[in-house]
């Protein structure tokens, strides 16, 4: 009687962990539960305008690219949860599981297309050398200098590659490094010309040159590799291009117009 019973409940709980596992896919955290369907997008909160807290209303973050992902979302079917976290780790978090994707201004260098696939490039931009005051004028004059960029970031490998004199400071935060250079603890940062632009506004003692490069930057979405979900959330992105409404977005956060995919 004792065996008989203990195997019943052994078989009736088996088949209960069975049935609240069947929403939850392997390797990811998307809900499939038709009626909470959730997507968690990971992103680093401290690019303004793509995506940073917006202290004046509370905590939410907000930006170019939480509006085209909640949009995206919702074309899909799905609310939208974000995760927070430093740029460094967005990719790692990704491949771990702990997000479905990630969108935060990642362009996608042919060393992020080893670990991740990308939707089409959605916004294109361009790199600008910061300082205080007018004393660096080019390239040349950061031979010997300190030159801060963000962790992990496109404009970090820029830095490396064209400014090979320079003593390269990787900081996590833009703020962090902005701070830097106005304290004088470092001399310049590459940074994207639209979250430039912030700054440059707040501080007239900033100041800054456009980098040249052969290689057109843009920013896309990163997926785990042969994940199906790159492919839908990418024909709702070319979707919204084709209707205008990602250039109406980018005339809301970047006051210009947002290049086309390819």
């Amino acid at each position: 009687m004792k065996k008989g019973f203990l195997a019943l409940c052994i078989a009736s709980l088996a088949a209960f962990t069975v049935a609240c596992g069947s929403d939850v896919n392997e390797g990811g955290s998307t809900s499939t539960d038709e009626e909470d369907k959730v997507i968690v997008m990971g992103t680093s909160a401290d690019y303004f305008p793509y995506e940073f807290v917006d202290t004046a209303n509370g905590d939410e973050i907000v930006g170019f690219d939480i509006d085209i992902a909640k949009q995206v979302a919702e074309n899909m079917g799905y609310e939208l949860k974000i995760e927070d976290m430093d740029f460094g780790s967005l990719l790692g978090a990704l491949n771990a599981g702990r997000v479905d994707f990630v969108m935060a201004g990642m362009t996608p260098t042919e060393e992020r297309k080893e670990n991740a696939d990308f939707s089409d490039i959605y916004f294109t931009a361009k790199n600008l050398i910061l300082s205080k005051g007018d004393a660096i004028q080019s390239l040349e004059d950061l031979d010997g200098k300190q030159v801060g960029v963000q962790l992990g970031s496109i404009q970090e490998g820029i830095a490396k590659e064209q400014i090979p004199g320079a003593e390269i400071v990787a900081l996590n935060k833009i703020p962090e490094i902005i701070q830097e250079i106005k304290t004088g603890r470092i001399d310049a940062m590459v940074i994207e010309d639209t979250v430039a632009k912030k700054y440059l506004d707040q501080d007239s003692e900033l100041s800054t040159f456009e980098i040249v490069d052969e290689e057109e930057a843009g920013s896309a979405a990163a997926f785990r590799k042969d994940d199906e979900l790159r492919d839908q959330f990418n024909e709702e992105l070319n979707k919204m291009i084709d209707s205008g409404e990602i250039e109406k977005l980018a005339q809301k956060w970047f006051e210009q117009e947002a290049a086309p995919a390819e």
